[in-house]
């Protein structure tokens, strides 16, 4: 774990709402000056915490209507498998989300795509060239909560 003291976390809490923002106005707002305000980013994007920085869209307004939540079983569960299926999943853009997970289920997978048929497309694309024993769409109606910034404690 990567060492993260109050400021450090103030900023991250300032970056998460508006990653937009410029190095003076973060600044301002944690009570740094510019220049250990951008020495601790520095630090935080070298070790990994900060990832990058991205634009929030709004799926709806850009023609995405449908929220796909795949939930796979398989058969296999070696390596080779994992890696095929790991570069198989991200060649397929409207693949948002994969995670392995516990329990009955071995993937999770969010899919956003513009409609029903835009989704079996990726349906078709998904199991064409995997071993899958099961898969399953839930279909979102609505969105409640999304993307939301991480909690720092």
């Amino acid at each position: 774990m990567i060492e993260v003291d109050t400021l450090d976390r103030k900023i991250l809490s300032v970056l998460q709402r508006d990653g937009s923002l410029s190095q003076r106005d973060v600044a301002a707002e944690v009570g740094l000056s510019q220049n250990a305000c951008w020495r601790r980013v520095k630090r935080l994007r070298e070790v990994g915490v900060i990832e990058g920085y991205s634009a929030k869209l709004n799926a709806k307004k850009v023609g995405l209507e449908l929220t796909v939540f795949v939930m796979i079983r398989t058969r296999q569960h070696n390596e080779t498998w994992m890696r095929h299926f790991r570069t198989h999943v991200a060649t397929i853009p409207e693949i948002v989300d994969v995670h392995r997970i516990g329990g009955d289920w071995d993937y999770l997978i969010k899919v956003v795509t513009n409609s029903m048929s835009g989704y079996d497309k990726v349906y078709q694309q998904l199991t064409s060239k995997l071993d899958l024993e099961t898969v399953t769409g839930l279909f979102a109606m609505e969105t409640i909560l999304e993307n939301r910034p991480l909690h720092l404690p």
